[in-house]
């Protein structure tokens, strides 16, 4: 059995499930806290990131690889990078760019936000983890707070800086969509409308991620209407929609459904 090392709010990590869920990958998840995951990690070969998935084909430590791992168990046309060039350059660019762009900077705006709710966010984060680990994050949510911001680059600016930045992100992929194409890259679904959907899934919490998340009506205080402006952006609007049309389809009913 394929074993999948995550972070269970994390949206590289949603990004993995999904591809492995797509391509009908049986796993079995290991999900664990922050801070336990670097050991976690490097214990299992990883780099001291998750997610890591352990295969037999390898140990695979990086969310793209995972991606490409599970490609390569489906046909042609239905896999996530086509073979074709100059299409399949554009969509490893532009994944690339979204994950070291809106990835990063989406999950620090929301653990900015989040960070001063403790209750809100361990409820959320410790789902299907070692009990000592959500015991540790719950004694030790002090020290946790520190070590979060400290390794996510959160200060006092944080939410005025990211949130223009986030925005101006997704203008940038509502731009693509804004001749009519059907995807990011044309008529066809590629990794990066995945990778896209799964990394805005911080900013919009969407109904059908890997892990049940709290919705706009179940927040406290200001984050609700936040999450809704994202949800309302042209952008935002096309990721919850990836959701419901994609996450729990598998690649051969969706390319039926193409044709």
């Amino acid at each position: 059995m394929r074993r999948l090392l995550t972070i269970p709010i994390s949206h590289f990590c949603e990004k993995a499930r999904w591809a492995l869920e797509r391509a009908g990958l049986d796993y079995k998840e290991e999900r664990h806290v922050q801070g336990v995951h670097r050991f976690v990690s490097r214990r299992a070969g990883g780099a001291g990131t998750l997610p890591v998935l352990i295969a037999d084909g390898g140990v695979f430590r990086e969310s793209e690889d995972i991606v490409r791992y599970a490609d390569a168990t489906l046909e042609p046309e239905e896999r996530l990078f086509p073979e074709e060039q100059p299409l399949r350059e554009e969509v490893v660019a532009l994944c690339r760019r979204l994950d070291a762009g809106l990835g990063p900077d989406a999950r620090r705006l929301m653990y900015a936000h989040m960070l001063s709710r403790r209750d809100e966010l361990l409820a959320v984060n410790n789902r299907g983890v070692p009990a000592w680990e959500a015991r540790s994050m719950r004694i030790g949510w002090p020290l946790v707070k520190r070590y979060a911001a400290r390794e996510l680059g959160i200060g006092p600016t944080t939410i005025r800086d990211d949130d223009p930045r986030v925005r101006r992100e997704l203008d940038e992929v509502a731009e693509l969509l804004a001749d009519g194409r059907s995807y990011l890259c044309g008529e066809r679904f590629t990794a990066v409308d995945l990778t896209f959907a799964a990394l805005a899934a911080a900013l919009i919490i969407p109904p059908g991620y890997g892990t049940p998340l709290p919705q706009p009506d179940q927040l406290s205080g200001p984050l609700a209407a936040i999450v809704r402006s994202f949800r309302e952006h042209p952008a935002g609007a096309y990721a919850q929609e990836l959701f419901r049309t994609h996450r729990h389809v598998g690649a051969g009913a969706v390319a039926s459904a193409a044709r």
